[in-house]
């Protein structure tokens, strides 16, 4: 793709599957909720199938924490499946004959969307800590920026799961115009003080690894794999559940006997450290401090006088499904309950689905058939509703 297809204003014909980098001239700044901007803004993103000739089909996907664009095909870095093809794809709920599926890597992140690992144009050397603080309201309006180039004035559907259902519902508070559908998986209205602990173990195991420099590692040539691998090991033990950590590894040794040292005795030890070990080979730390800021400091009510009902009044026109998991205890159910009554409070037309599943947090990567299910359901609602065929 040239440097002119990536500048043009809008795509006029769809293609199957396509994608690259959008970047945006200059002077079309993204102005972000600290006050500060972002000039000559670019964002990674991937589509699957066509545009119809109504524009009326396209969906939105949002990623979680440390996903991407790369949501129904290889991983370009790491050469596995998407992270949703299990639910993208032929005959599966978001199919690509059906709708235009578009997900971009966010602002923040490192996968060809603008953030610390970027070249600052005012200085030629990677942003690392000079980028400026993001919230997910951010993310979302260099979403509605992509969206608009890409010649969608309306989605259809704005899907998300953990820090993409956040997403999603900030689209509902900000661009109700611009949307029919919400659907929202294992999220919050805003980060408990649990979950920024979690964030902060993270963020101080990265800025303890003497390779990050003060965040300057990217420009000195160096990289803080062991902290940004501790800190992938700490957040994802939040993506499971005890009965499923216990169901698959128990206290089950990885060799006959105990070393009677620090070496990976335990399987869940050897399990943690492959995820940390595997994940810096795709993921910045800067990122990492970044995206897990704007998570800290999402919430919905906030800008609303503590209202969250507020945040959804404009929003009495779009249909929601709200999804939880059981065994989620980053996400328990009791947050979604609370979107759902702040839902409820506005007017909305919200269905709520909680999953009996031992998957925990993850589970809506995972093999799920009620939640493919329900989700099948509620777009068919949707898009009869829509007159969408």
């Amino acid at each position: 793709m040239s440097d002119g297809d990536l500048l043009q204003a809008r795509v006029d014909a769809p293609v199957d599957e396509g994608g690259g980098t959008m970047r945006f001239p200059a002077e079309a700044v993204l102005r972000l909720e600290s006050g500060a901007r972002i000039e000559g803004l670019e964002i990674g993103y991937k589509t699957y199938g066509r545009l119809n000739a109504e524009r009326s089909n396209a969906v939105l996907v949002c990623h979680a924490l440390t996903g991407d664009q790369h949501l129904a095909s290889p991983h370009p870095m790491t050469g596995k499946p998407g992270w949703w093809d299990k639910m993208v794809g032929p005959g599966l709920p978001l199919d690509p004959a059906r709708y235009f599926i578009i997900c971009s890597n966010v602002i923040g992140g490192c996968m060809g969307s603008t953030g610390p690992a970027s070249t600052n144009p005012a200085t030629g050397e990677p942003y690392g800590l000079s980028f400026p603080v993001i919230t997910i309201a951010d993310m979302v309006r260099a979403q509605a920026m992509l969206i608009e180039a890409l010649g969608v004035e309306r989605l259809f559907a704005v899907v998300g799961g953990s820090m993409g259902g956040m997403q999603a519902l900030q689209w509902a508070a900000d661009f109700p115009e611009k949307l029919s559908a919400v659907v929202c998986i294992a999220a919050a209205p805003r980060h408990s003080a649990q979950n920024i602990a979690f964030h902060e173990v993270g963020r101080q195991a990265i800025m303890a690894d003497p390779d990050w420099r003060g965040g300057d590692y990217a420009r000195l040539g160096v990289r803080p794999e062991k902290g940004l691998a501790v800190a992938r090991m700490a957040a994802h033990i939040t993506y499971l559940s005890e009965p499923a950590l216990q169901r698959k590894f128990g206290r089950e040794l990885q060799r006959d006997g105990l070393s009677w040292g620090f070496d990976a005795d335990f399987q869940v030890e050897s399990y943690l450290r492959h995820q940390g070990a595997s994940f810096v080979d795709r993921f910045d730390a800067n990122s990492y401090l970044y995206i897990t800021r704007a998570l800290d400091y999402f919430d919905m009510a906030a800008a609303h006088g503590g209202v969250l009902a507020e945040a959804f009044r404009r929003a009495r026109d779009v249909r929601f499904c709200v999804f939880s998991f059981t065994s989620d205890w980053l996400y328990p159910t009791e947050e979604s309950r609370t979107i759902v009554r702040a839902l409820n409070a506005a007017g909305a037309r919200t269905s709520f689905v909680e999953i009996a599943t031992d998957k925990g947090h993850d589970a809506f990567f995972l093999d799920e058939p009620i939640l493919r299910q329900a989700l099948q359901g509620f777009l068919d609602s949707a898009a009869q509703a829509r007159g969408l065929t």
